[in-house]
Parts: C-alpha cells; sequence; structure tokens
C-alpha cells in the first residue's frame, strides 16, 4: 500500500513512473486472478487505489505547475 505522504514528496516526473509501475502490477495481478492463481484478491482493490491516489496526486501536481507558470 502505497501512502500519500510519501507521494506527495514526489515530483510529477516520479509520480507518473509511480502510475505505470502500479498498472504493470495491477495488469499482473489481473492476470493470475484470470489463470487463478491469486489467492489474495484484495490485492486488486488495494492498487487500484493505490493508482487513483498516485493520479489524483499528479493531478494536483500538474496544476500546482500550472499555477505558478501562469503567475509569472
Amino acid at each position: 500500500m502505497t501512502k500519500a505522504a510519501d507521494l506527495r514528496q514526489k515530483d510529477v516526473a516520479g509520480l507518473e513512473e509511480e502510475v505505470k509501475s502500479l498498472q504493470r502490477a495491477h495488469f499482473g495481478l489481473r492476470m493470475q486472478k484470470a489463470t487463478q492463481q491469486l489467492s489474495n484478491t484484495a490485492s486488486l482493490r488495494v492498487t487500484r487505489r493505490d493508482i487513483a491516489r498516485a493520479k489524483t496526486l499528479l493531478v494536483q501536481k500538474r496544476a500546482e505547475s500550472a499555477a505558478k507558470s501562469n503567475k509569472e
């Protein structure tokens, strides 16, 4: 489980990489579920929410940087 505080410390590029890695992990879990190899199905929900958390913070960081550039 990814903590929001850990994600807030990352920059935009770091968050994009985190989203990509979480999506890869989620894909792997979905494939395991499809082949009935996944024992902990709750991990799908956790990774899906981690992806949403990271994407939300990514949008916020992009909005902050856009606001800063518009101010100058």
